[in-house]
């Protein structure tokens, strides 16, 4: 089965939302991105269709933007 992919920015909101994520879908069922931190998969978020975090990407390429984080316009900055 192909995982869920979370993608965050690590503020308050995306945190939380990475926590309940988990205890939603399991740990082994979601990989978890950290954009602040892993800025070369930046692109791939953009390609994917997220435009804020905390997003999560479904295995059928369904975006879920949870909250409002921050675009992700002020992630690359």
């Amino acid at each position: 089965m192909k995982k869920s992919v979370f993608y965050h920015a690590g503020c308050p909101v995306c945190l939380s939302a990475e926590h309940d994520i988990i205890d939603i879908i399991g740990v082994e069922n979601v990989e978890i991105i950290h954009l602040g931190e892993d800025t070369d998969k930046i692109k791939a978020a953009e390609r994917a269709g997220v435009q804020s975090v905390p997003a999560l990407v479904t295995p059928n390429g369904n975006v879920l933007h949870i909250n409002f984080g921050a675009s992700l316009e002020d992630v690359k900055k």
